[in-house]
């Protein structure tokens, strides 16, 4: 058995680290201190205080245990990003997001148009692929539209944040939150998709606040003819494959969507090599309709170890350390706080807050494992919250915390951070149009 060290000297030293941790991270901008350093540091110490705390019982075991489970949750999300992030940047050295950009500036759209046309697609697109891999691909297009223009990318990374956890939150495979509901059975596929119009709502209403601090400008940026690079479609092809491959994986052979994932990047690791052995080195041969040579040829390994590490380290970090106060005690006994005497209404507000602080993968963990005895309408409510909550502070989903490497600098928690109050009012929003117009119709949707 566990022991609850809440109160113990062990348990309120380790919330202090974690506590510190955190601080840390959200001042990175001004220490410039990389976010993963703090956390994983917090995570080791933390796990150490609870083997020290169990070193004497006959429940030892226990806490190496623990470590395996959440390291297990871990790898899973590692490799899953790892795939994703391999992809994008691949996409990127292939000039596919240069191309889209020049594409989109050659329309003569302005900057407000950009930013509206990335939202949407990220909403739209967050449901299938997934909130994390559309953050990913639409922020290198923002980056690519919006170069020479901070405040752009800085507004434009916030809108993609909030439309990609917004779309994901009436899908399951659109957050990993909302995936475990699913799995669990809790809520049936097709019921998932109720939560559609609050999650319009809680993207439309902030976006429309943020779209008017963009200037209906067009970018003075030179627009040159970028041609994608030899391969290019196919490795966009290759990606939707994996995709298609990730969700089939687990949809008709129920097996993780990682595996799924690790399999599409096996697809680019075969065409690596294939681009490599039919290299063509001068890069003036226009070749493949209209796409160009390399000077080097491409590498599969060379992507993978561009990947945005310090987000990858820090997801490890935040996992182990939010495991670990959840070893000691102190999720559970909010979580019962939570359903026991607030409600679950009120419950599943807070779950959503919550998220934006510590991340909704361990809150929706804790909330899982307290089993609280809840119909329909509630347990969409907390998937609801659980994923849109996640934006109102970077540090709050994992589409906002990658999105804070990727575009490291000008997408920052302090610049999120002012348009919390928009965010804020789109949560409250979806809240009562969920409250209002699902409560008539959840038990006869398709599915439910």
């Amino acid at each position: 058995m566990t022991q609850d060290l809440t109160a113990h000297w062990i348990g309120l030293t380790a919330l202090l680290l974690f506590v510190l941790a955190y601080l840390l991270v959200i001042v990175e901008e001004f220490t410039h201190l990389r976010k993963s350093k703090p956390v994983v540091l917090a995570a080791g110490l933390i796990w150490a205080l609870l083997a020290f705390a169990y070193a004497d019982s006959d429940s030892s075991h226990l806490v190496e245990h623990a470590v395996e489970h959440f390291l297990v949750e871990f790898a899973q999300l590692f490799l899953f990003l790892l795939t994703a992030m391999t992809y994008v940047n691949a996409m990127t050295e292939r000039n596919v997001f240069e191309a889209l950009r020049g594409w989109l500036l050659r329309r003569k759209l302005g900057y407000r148009a950009m930013f509206w046309i990335t939202g949407v697609l990220s909403f739209f697109l967050s449901p299938v692929i997934d909130n994390l891999t559309t953050s990913l691909v639409m922020c290198a297009v923002d980056m690519a539209v919006g170069q020479g223009n901070p405040r752009f990318i800085a507004v434009g990374c916030v809108n993609i944040v909030v439309a990609a956890n917004a779309g994901g939150a009436f899908s399951p495979f659109g957050d990993i939150t909302t995936l475990m509901v699913w799995q669990r059975g809790l809520i049936d596929f097709g019921t998932f998709f109720a939560l559609f119009i609050p999650s319009v709502v809680n993207y439309l209403l902030p976006a429309v606040l943020m779209s008017f601090a963009i200037k209906n400008e067009k970018s003075t940026v030179a627009v040159d003819d970028v041609h994608m690079k030899r391969g290019a479609r196919r490795i966009v092809a290759l990606f939707i494959c994996t995709i298609i491959t990730a969700v089939s994986f687990h949809n008709y052979l129920h097996l993780p969507p990682f595996l799924g994932m690790m399999t599409g990047l096996a697809y680019l690791k075969f065409f690596g090599y294939y681009l490599k052995k039919t290299h063509v080195p001068d890069p003036s041969d226009v070749a493949n309709y209209g796409q160009v040579g390399d000077v080097a040829a491409f590498d599969s390994f060379r992507e993978i170890a561009r990947i945005e590490w310090d987000t990858m380290l820090f997801f490890f970090g935040v996992i182990m350390c939010v495991g670990g106060l959840g070893f000691i005690g102190y999720l559970g006994h909010l979580s019962e706080y939570f359903y026991g005497e607030l409600g679950p209404t009120t419950a599943n507000v807070l779950v959503g807050i919550l998220s934006a602080i510590v991340d909704n993968i361990p809150v929706m963990v804790a909330v899982l494992e307290m089993n609280p005895a809840l119909d329909e309408l509630p347990w969409l409510l907390v998937s609801l919250t659980a994923g849109v909550g996640g934006s109102l502070f970077s540090i709050g989903s994992a589409a906002g915390v990658a999105l804070m490497g990727q575009a490291r600098g000008q997408y920052t928690f302090f610049g999120h951070l002012r348009w919390t109050p928009a965010i804020a009012l789109g949560y409250a929003l979806s809240i009562w149009v969920h409250l209002l117009v699902n409560q008539r119709f959840v038990g006869v949707l398709p599915g439910s």
